[in-house]
């Protein structure tokens, strides 16, 4: 049965202009003219009979035409761009992912050399990142992330809890303790003490927490920097146990109370259109694997 599609050109020119909601974009992305784009989205407009975008002035808009095409189009573009890359790189490629530090230094990175010596076809970039990633813009094919696995557009599968209670030196435990309630941390330096994981720990053992109450605290940006910067006794740090064991086993850090929090989970994250890709399906597998068998177990010193 013959297709009565427009010509493709047009096509793909109307899909760059409705994502970018902009000619001249289109038109860099698509290396053509902006006079070159307008022609394209007249010669398809006249083959539907039907305006796609309202004009005004130098800014445009999508129809209502537009909105019904315009994720249709998209989507139909994904499935290509993946049929495309599933042939180029079906059994291999380099497979692109993206972490925070804590879990990327501390957790994946460690275990990342038993996924290569399984698939050395596959090589992998990890970057280690606090920034979330657009997976439709950024070169990046899967992502961990910390959440309750709900992100428009992606398939998401659960890993582990995210867990986290105090850890301090020893040194410093036993210049400020002994710790027998909650409510002394208040009085310490807490490092990053505006992050919602002390916030959530507090409240799961009971400690009321006075907004207006000035404390001593250090910011720094990750979770990596929070650990070491316990361990060299500057302050107390809400980690995750799971990231420290060999630390915690070395006596390096100790948990200062039993109670360990917990809220959301680390979920391994990609977009749909990179469900069945063979390098994805790889490392999901391998991963997920991994988590399940391997997630928290005890790291030998």
């Amino acid at each position: 049965m013959a297709r009565h599609l427009p010509p493709l050109t047009s096509v793909r020119v109307f899909e760059a202009a409705a994502r970018h909601m902009n000619f001249t974009r289109a038109a860099e992305e698509l290396a053509m003219t902006q006079a070159a784009v307008s022609y394209q989205i007249k010669l398809i407009e006249e083959r539907l009979g039907t305006p796609l975008f309202v004009r005004t002035g130098r800014r445009v808009a999508l129809s209502a035409a537009g909105h019904r095409l315009a994720p249709q189009v998209s989507a139909a573009f994904d499935l290509l761009d993946d049929a495309f890359a599933k042939v180029r790189e079906d059994e291999g490629g380099v497979l692109a992912i993206t972490a925070a530090p804590g879990v990327a230094t501390n957790w994946l990175g460690p275990r990342l050399a038993r996924f290569q010596m399984g698939r050395p076809d596959i090589a992998v970039r990890l970057t280690a990142s606090n920034d979330l990633v657009d997976f439709s813009r950024d070169p990046i094919d899967v992502g961990i992330r910390i959440g309750h696995g709900s992100w428009p557009g992606l398939r998401s599968f659960e890993l582990f809890p995210a867990e986290f209670t105090p850890m301090c030196s020893p040194d410093y435990r036993d210049r400020h303790g002994p710790f027998d309630r909650p409510e002394k941390l208040l009085d310490l330096l807490m490092l990053n003490s505006d992050d919602r994981w002390w916030r959530a720990w507090f409240e799961q053992v009971g400690v009321a927490q006075d907004d207006d109450r000035e404390r001593r605290t250090l910011h720094v940006d990750s979770q990596i920097i929070e650990g070491q910067a316990a361990i060299a006794g500057h302050g107390v740090a809400m980690l995750s146990p799971s990231f420290w064991q060999f630390e915690l086993l070395t006596g390096r850090l100790v948990q200062m109370f039993d109670h360990v929090g917990r809220q959301g989970s680390f979920w391994l994250v990609y977009p749909e259109h990179k469900h069945n890709a063979a390098k994805v399906r790889a490392f999901r597998e391998w991963l997920l694997a991994e988590a399940a068998c391997g997630g928290t177990h005890q790291v030998e010193p």
